[in-house]
C-alpha cells in the first residue's frame, strides 16, 4: 500500500479515537480539527500501524473508494472527516472494518480520553478511564476507615445515599500512587472493604459535543404534568424547535448543567414534536440528569449514581442510559436499588463491536439491553455484544434534535436506546413489549425490533 493511502487510514483511525464513542457519534460544535499527519508521510508503530494493514479500502463522502491508486488529496481527508463528525455518525470504512479493528479503535479512544483529560484521568489497570486519585467505598466500617487511614489516604467526601440505601465514602489515594498501585494497597491495608474505582463512562471526546446553547425548559414542573414520566442520564440537553413544547427538567451531577448534542439528540427521541419529526414518547415528561458538565472527562461511576438516586426519588418508570463504561460495583449497586423500587433500567450496548468486552449497565442483570438496527432491520455490525440482549430498535439512517435548530443523521446504539425507553414507559411492561416487538429482522436483535415505524427518515427533516 502506497505511503499516501496509509496516511488516510492514520489520519481517519485518529479522528474516530477522538470523536468516536462507544455510545453514539456526535459533532462538534463548529469547526473540525484535522489530526496533523503529512501527505506522504511516516506510518505510526503500535496500535495505529496495527489497525492499517485490516482496514483495506476507506471510501470518501462522495462513495469514490480511496484505493491504492486513488488520488488523495488533505482535503479528500478533512471532507471525509468533517462529513463524518457532521453526520452524527462514524463513516461507512468505520462500519466495514473487522471487530478486531475496532476493538483497535476503542484503545485508541479511551486513550485519547486520557490524554485529554488534562490529568484527571488514568487507566485502571484494566484498559478502562478512571478518575485519578480516587477510590469510592461502598458502606465502610470505622475499623476500614482507620486502616485506610493509616495507610496514607485521606477522607474526601462522606455521604449517605437514601435510595440506595449506602453510605458512600471517597477516598483519596496516597501521594505519588497511581490509582491501580492505590487499589493494590488499599485492598492489603482493609481487606473486607467493598472498594471501587471511580470509572468514567463514555460518551467521550468530541463525541459528546458541549454547547454553548441554552438548555431546553419547561414552564410545567415535572411532577405536575401528569404526563408519563421517563429518565435519561446523559449530557445536557440544549434548547431546539424539537423540544419546544416538551416538559423537561434538568440537573447537574458534574457542577452546572451545560447543553450537550448527544444529550439532546437523546431527549429528542423519546419526547421530541415538531411537524415531520417526532420522538417515541412526545406527551411523556423528562428528567435528565446530567452526568458531564459539558467535560467528556467528567461522568464519573460517583455522578452516576448520584443522578440515578435523584431520577429514581422521583419515581419514573423508565430511566434511559445511553451511555457505557466497565463494570462497576457503585454503579451496580445504584442500579439494584432502582431496580427494587419497581423503575426499568434501559441501556444501549455500545457500538465497539463484537469482540470488544460486554459493556455496562447494558450487561447487568435486570437491565434492558438495547441494540440497534439500519433502515433494513438488519443490526449494526458495530454493535457491541452485551451478555445478553433484550431488544433492538432503530438506531441508524435516522434524524435526531441538535443543538439549537436543525436536525442530524444519527447512527448508534445510543439512538436505540431511547425509543425502547420511550415504548417501555407507554406500554408499562416487557411482556407487552414483547407483544409488539418484530422478529423480522437480521443478525442479533434479542427479543424482536421495537418502535420500527418511529424513526424518522433524515430526508423528511432535512438532516445533514
Amino acid at each position: 500500500m502506497p505511503m499516501f493511502s496509509r496516511s488516510l487510514c492514520i489520519a481517519l483511525l485518529t479522528a474516530a479515537a477522538a470523536f468516536g464513542t462507544a455510545s453514539a457519534q456526535l459533532l462538534p460544535q463548529v469547526s473540525v480539527p484535522v489530526p496533523s499527519v503529512g501527505l506522504p508521510g511516516g506510518v505510526s508503530t503500535g496500535p495505529v500501524g496495527d489497525i492499517v494493514g485490516d482496514l483495506g479500502q476507506t471510501v470518501n463522502r462522495t462513495g469514490q473508494a480511496f484505493g491504492d491508486t486513488a488520488n488523495v488529496t488533505r482535503k479528500d481527508i478533512e471532507l471525509e472527516l468533517e462529513s463524518n463528525l457532521n453526520s452524527l455518525q462514524v463513516g461507512r470504512w468505520v462500519r466495514a472494518v473487522p471487530p478486531a479493528t475496532l476493538l483497535d479503535l476503542r484503545r485508541l479512544r479511551l486513550a485519547q480520553l486520557i490524554k485529554e483529560s488534562g490529568g484527571r484521568l488514568e487507566m485502571d489497570g484494566a484498559g478502562n478511564p478512571t478518575v485519578r486519585g480516587r477510590l469510592l467505598a461502598i458502606d465502610p466500617s470505622q475499623a476500614a476507615l482507620i486502616a485506610a487511614r493509616n495507610a496514607g489516604f485521606t477522607i474526601i467526601a462522606t455521604e449517605r445515599d437514601p435510595v440506595i440505601d449506602a453510605s458512600l465514602v471517597v477516598l483519596g489515594a496516597p501521594r505519588g500512587l497511581t490509582t491501580p498501585a492505590a487499589m493494590a494497597l488499599i485492598r492489603r491495608a482493609a481487606p473486607a472493604l467493598a472498594v471501587e474505582f471511580d470509572h468514567v463512562f463514555e460518551p467521550a471526546g468530541g463525541a459528546l459535543a458541549a454547547s454553548t446553547i441554552a438548555l431546553a425548559a419547561s414552564s410545567v414542573a415535572v411532577g405536575a404534568s401528569g404526563r408519563p414520566l421517563i429518565g435519561m442520564i446523559d449530557g445536557g440537553v440544549a434548547q431546539s424547535p424539537a423540544l419546544q413544547s416538551a416538559t423537561i427538567e434538568q440537573k447537574g451531577f458534574a457542577g452546572r448543567p451545560q447543553a450537550t448534542g448527544h444529550g439532546t439528540a437523546i431527549a429528542s427521541l423519546i419526547v421530541g414534536s415538531n411537524g415531520k419529526f417526532q420522538g417515541a414518547a412526545p406527551d411523556a415528561a423528562l428528567l435528565v440528569a446530567d452526568v458531564y458538565g459539558g467535560n467528556p472527562a467528567a461522568g464519573s461511576a460517583l455522578a452516576i449514581v448520584k443522578a440515578m438516586s435523584w431520577i429514581a426519588a422521583k419515581r419514573p418508570s423508565v430511566i434511559n442510559v445511553s451511555l457505557v463504561g466497565p463494570r462497576n460495583r457503585v454503579v451496580e449497586r445504584a442500579v439494584r436499588a432502582v431496580q427494587a423500587r419497581g423503575i426499568k433500567v434501559v441501556a444501549a450496548v455500545g457500538n465497539d463491536g463484537p469482540v470488544a468486552p460486554p459493556l455496562y449497565p447494558a450487561s447487568q442483570p435486570g437491565v434492558v439491553a438495547v441494540t440497534g438496527v439500519d433502515a433494513t432491520n438488519r443490526a449494526l455490525a458495530e454493535a457491541g455484544k452485551p451478555l445478553h440482549l433484550d431488544y433492538s430498535a432503530p438506531g441508524a439512517d435516522m434524524a435526531a434534535a441538535l443543538p439549537g435548530k436543525g436536525y442530524a443523521n444519527v447512527r448508534g446504539t445510543s439512538f436505540a436506546a431511547p425509543l425502547v425507553s420511550a415504548r417501555l414507559a407507554l406500554t408499562g411492561s416487557t411482556q407487552n413489549l414483547d407483544a409488539e416487538a418484530s422478529q423480522k429482522g437480521f443478525g442479533r436483535i434479542g427479543r424482536g425490533i421495537v418502535c420500527g415505524t418511529c424513526r424518522v427518515a433524515p430526508r423528511k427533516v432535512g438532516a445533514r
